[in-house]
């Protein structure tokens, strides 16, 4: 997001999903800082234009760290068949909590022409070059990097 962002209700974090939106009315409970994964799966995700990028299908964890390594964004297909999903670092999303959606700032030209990969398929976040890779296309320092 902006450095100037004039929106007092942002909460950032150095390795995590920025959060944006009004105060919650109902303070009981866990949210927005803390979350289910399950919860967040499904949310849809726009672009800063306003046009939808695609939906959250997964969100993977290293285990070993206890650290969200990526989520998976899908796009396309049509129940969940001839998908094109794509590893988004997690720290490129911004939580939307008034409109219940993520926000990723790249186009929706570039997310068509980004490599992605199918559900068959999926790439080894062990591979440090395709992790390197990934984090570098969305401008983002690895989450391996940010180190607690």
């Amino acid at each position: 997001m902006e450095q100037n962002d004039p929106n007092p209700n942002k909460h950032a974090s150095a390795s995590g999903a920025e959060i944006v939106g009004g105060p919650k009315t109902d303070m009981q409970g866990p949210g927005p800082e803390v979350m289910a994964a399950k919860t967040l799966q499904s949310n849809d995700v726009y672009n800063r234009q306003d046009e939808k990028l695609g939906s959250i299908q997964d969100i993977m964890l290293d285990v070993q760290h206890g650290r969200v390594a990526y989520a998976v964004l899908s796009k396309g297909g049509v129940l969940g068949v001839g998908d094109k999903l794509h590893a988004i670092p997690w720290g490129a999303l911004t939580l939307d909590t008034d409109r219940k959606c993520f926000i990723l700032d790249v186009s929706a030209q570039r997310m068509e022409e980004a490599e992605g990969f199918d559900k068959d398929n999926w790439p080894s976040m062990a591979d440090e070059a395709w992790a390197r890779k990934t984090y570098d296309d969305y401008g983002q320092q690895p989450y391996w990097h940010n180190r607690m």
